[in-house]
């Protein structure tokens, strides 16, 4: 098996800089990373029980998009929680800084997935995951090979693969109903909304317990759960 290739963990002195500021135990905020280190637990028992359900109905392509989504829901909190509970080297930390913003753009594929499999006619959902899953890879590529990227690029990819769905909404309100949209959209929304909050490192509420990272993680885990229900009603459309 080929090893995959990452550029070279080399540290300048801002990495230094922000390996102290933000990583840490003695800086960082108290409750940074507990809200994905707690969510991994939920997550892996939710997935379990969603493609427990998912085998029960007809058809391969329910288990197969369930079992995608599982399998990258458990992988973005786990590692989230990983990377921001356990305090690493400054290289390690660099390694684990990549996986981390790599996850995101997988998690994105596949939720993708599961909805379109679910939802979508086999040619409609093939056509959508070969450019959601294409713009996955381009972005784990570019967190992988570029982890300094600023955040004003990465954050407009994640937006701009989430919002590839406003394509195939009308499909997702046919075959899904109405719950089912709304469910999806009240998720986006507030994935877009804790996105904006990291980016912008605001507001920053209680910096040494509760700041604009945690808002965005707090984000994550309700944007998260509001489409794990939506992926239940699409199951049962």
């Amino acid at each position: 098996m080929r090893a995959v290739y990452t550029a070279p963990v080399t540290l300048k002195p801002a990495d230094t800089d922000e390996f102290r500021t933000e990583h840490l135990h003695d800086n960082r905020p108290r409750l940074r990373g507990k809200l994905h280190a707690w969510a991994a637990g939920f997550a892996v028992i939710a997935g379990a029980a969603m493609c427990v359900v998912a085998a029960g109905r007809e058809g391969w392509r329910p288990l197969i998009g369930c079992g995608i989504y599982a399998v990258a829901l458990c992988g973005l909190f786990s590692i989230s929680g990983l990377f921001h509970r356990v305090t690493w080297t400054p290289r390690a930390y660099l390694v684990m800084k990549r996986l981390d913003h790599a996850m995101i753009f997988v998690f994105i594929a596949g939720c993708y997935t599961a909805f379109a499999l679910l939802l979508l006619e086999p040619p409609t959902a093939a056509r959508l995951l070969a450019a959601v899953w294409a713009g996955a890879v381009a972005g784990v590529a570019l967190k992988l090979v570029w982890p300094r990227a600023p955040r004003w690029l990465g954050f407009p990819l994640y937006l701009g693969l989430g919002c590839a769905a406003l394509a195939v909404l009308p499909d997702f309100l046919v075959r899904g109903g109405a719950l089912t949209i709304g469910l999806l959209v009240a998720g986006g929304a507030i994935y877009a909304a804790g996105g904006a909050c990291w980016a912008m490192r605001w507001p920053n509420p209680w910096p040494r317990t509760f700041a604009h990272h945690e808002i965005f993680h707090a984000a994550v885990v309700v944007a998260a759960a509001l489409h794990h229900v939506a992926l239940y009603t699409a199951l049962y459309a």
